[in-house]
């Protein structure tokens, strides 16, 4: 069975779903036509969405890399869709075979289609399982070993995780058990002034697919990370992250915080 055919199988594919939208965004394969309709319906209100969409995939190759000068071997990648070209298992190999990498996701679709890319990858795997379930998580991810420093990726996941889930209390289970010298990197919307009008067809986009978005400001950002210092630059947009040269900024910010203790 092909992976579009086990996809339909599996039902679901006349909702948009943000990360077969994503998909879409950058030249992938793995999404249909109600992901394609919703994502044009994006760009018509958003012109910038693909091109914010590469420029956070762009900002994932640079964090990736960063980490692993750090010396960081293991990878847990929250919400992370479907694994298509230029990954973290991808990124990370390309440098150490042996880095481990575990993808999670809630969306069966999602998951999948993870689990037929992934095939024959012994250091990488897709946990079916909701992240807002930090227990749940770890229980599965059987590949990491907790000893060892680990990343912790939410990368433009978090948006798509409402107020009244606690998405700071979450991030704070993830991180409670990490041993000093992991990190966390992740990236957000960024809306610190009064949304530009057309935010709201954007959002409205969102409100009909599986996954609305909830906006949030830089100081509710920079929360998430608990208190663990962010390394240079900062809370700043996707596309300055540690870029060359000088490109358009980014309404999606990323940062990257190194886990340590007093």
């Amino acid at each position: 069975m092909s992976v579009p055919d086990a996809a339909r199988a599996l039902g679901g594919t006349e909702q948009p779903n943000a990360a077969r939208m994503y998909d879409y965004f950058l030249g992938g394969s793995h999404n249909f036509a109600a992901d394609r309709a919703a994502a044009e319906g994006l760009l018509s209100v958003a012109p910038d969405a693909r091109d914010n969409a590469r420029e956070n995939r762009a900002f994932l190759r640079r964090v990736i890399g960063y980490l692993l000068d750090q010396g960081v071997r293991q990878f847990l990648d929250l919400g992370s869709g479907i694994p298509t070209a230029g990954n973290v298992h991808e990124i990370a190999h390309a440098r150490d075979p042996g880095a481990r990498v575990v993808y999670v996701d809630v969306e069966p679709i999602a998951v999948e289609t993870s689990r037929r890319l992934l095939a024959g990858q012994p250091n990488a795997e897709i946990v079916h399982a909701d992240l807002r379930e930090p227990g749940s998580v770890r229980g599965q991810a059987t590949l990491l070993d907790p000893a060892e420093p680990i990343a912790v990726l939410a990368i433009s996941v978090l948006h798509f995780v409402p107020d009244a889930d606690d998405p700071r209390r979450i991030l704070g289970e993830y991180l409670a058990p990490l041993v000093s010298g992991s990190h966390l990197a992740l990236s957000h919307v960024v809306v610190d002034q009064a949304p530009p009008p057309e935010s709201a067809d954007g959002l409205a986009v969102y409100a009909r697919t599986a996954t609305p978005v909830t906006l949030r400001d830089s100081r509710q950002v920079t929360a998430f990370f608990h208190g663990h210092p962010l390394v240079d630059p900062g809370l700043v947009p996707v596309s300055h992250w540690r870029a060359d040269g000088s490109p358009d900024p980014s309404a999606i910010f990323g940062a990257v915080a190194k886990v340590q203790y007093e």
